[in-house]
């Protein structure tokens, strides 16, 4: 029997098929607005169909309009899609904040996908950059700062004669024109904002954290981490897969 999960985020969407483990058999990646345009969820399944796919889908998404999409284009299917906040999630992991209905859901599935740590810190550098704290397994909250990539785009087109630019990590001096100093101001601003807000979660909590990095800086910003990390860049999908294991 194989499985499919998937992680639709506000910029992209992750599918993944998964082998009789609940291990990656298969990975597609999209932009997240091409899930609005067409069923590409069901070309997936036309590949997959002939392997024993089991009829229940199950996705984190923070993104309501193409998860609804989704789940009505198999309305009268014989498949049943679900969002893993359908769940009863505290079968596989206890969250320690005061309304779990703003937990987004990309969230959760990292707390998930990273409870078997113990003392986790999650840094996903996504539309937002976020950083979620697992202590003793319990999901206990986090910070959100704005995304990397959403930063540079916005002050782009908020500013008449600031360019865009994609970021390069070898900025050893002051910008000497407009592209490198930009360049300096978000990979030293940015550099400093991670290791400040982890600094501060380990000094309040008083733990020492295995730090994981994943989303689409991860690599980028990892030597540029004081304290020792790993890029884990399906944390989110281990999570659903074992939310999926353990509780359809």
């Amino acid at each position: 029997m194989k499985f499919l999960i998937g992680d639709i985020g506000n910029t992209s969407t992750k599918i993944c098929v998964l082998n009789d483990d609940f291990k990656i058999l298969r990975s597609y990646n999209f932009e997240t607005i091409k899930m609005l345009k067409g069923n590409l969820i069901k070309t997936i399944i036309r590949k997959n169909i002939n392997k024993g796919l089991n009829p229940i889908f199950l996705f984190s998404s923070v993104v309501p309009k193409v998860f609804l999409n989704i789940k009505k284009s198999f309305k009268f299917s014989k498949y049943k899609v679900l969002e893993i906040k359908n769940l009863n999630l505290n079968r596989v992991i206890k969250i320690n904040v005061k309304n779990k209905n703003e937990l987004g859901s990309d969230r959760i599935a990292n707390a998930i996908g990273a409870k078997k740590l113990k003392n986790c810190l999650v840094l996903d550098f996504g539309t937002a950059t976020t950083f979620d704290v697992i202590k003793n397994g319990t999901y206990e909250g986090g910070v959100i700062a704005p995304g990397v990539k959403l930063s540079i785009k916005n002050l782009s087109q908020a500013s008449a004669l600031l360019p865009l630019i994609n970021l390069s990590p070898n900025q050893k001096k002051i910008g000497k024109n407009t592209k490198e100093a930009l360049n300096a101001g978000f990979v030293w601003g940015y550099e400093g904002l991670i290791n400040n807000i982890v600094d501060k979660i380990i000094s309040k909590n008083k733990k020492k954290f295995k730090i994981i990095l994943t989303g689409g800086y991860a690599n980028f910003f990892k030597k540029m981490i004081k304290k020792t990390a790993a890029v884990d860049q399906d944390i989110t999908i281990k999570g659903i897969a074992y939310a999926y294991k353990e509780l359809i």
